[in-house]
């Protein structure tokens, strides 16, 4: 399991959701045009479509994960606020610095991530 975090790392990992959220925000509102729905009638031929189609359909799909990651991030940054930021929301141990440094949003500790996906 990981030590508490310091003042130094709590700042430095506020910092890091904060610029991922941006950068989040970003990457939706770029995306935007490129998940609107493929106009079927534009004469374009069938392969072009098709194409057309399934760049709509992993644009959707990759906007839909940021929205989820954007949700964990802001919900970690509420943690931040309660003081409850960096504990697992399993165990309750504290989150290792460089889990939370490499994904920010993490509510889980390494262990528990691993025993949650050994369970599905």
């Amino acid at each position: 399991m990981g030590e508490e975090l310091s003042p130094e790392q709590m700042l430095e990992l506020t910092n890091d959701l904060r610029g991922l959220e941006k950068q989040l925000r970003a990457a939706m509102e770029m995306s935007k045009d490129g998940a609107k729905p493929v106009d079927l009638d534009e004469p374009i031929g069938r392969v072009s479509r098709m194409d057309a189609i399934q760049q709509q359909s992993m644009i959707a799909s990759n906007r839909a994960a940021s929205r989820a990651r954007l949700g964990r991030v802001g919900e970690a940054l509420a943690a931040i606020e309660r003081g409850e930021y960096g504990a697992c929301a399993r165990c309750e141990e504290p989150i290792a610095f460089r889990r939370l440094k490499a994904k920010p949003e993490s509510r889980l500790c390494v262990a528990c991530q691993g025993a949650s996906e050994r369970a599905r």
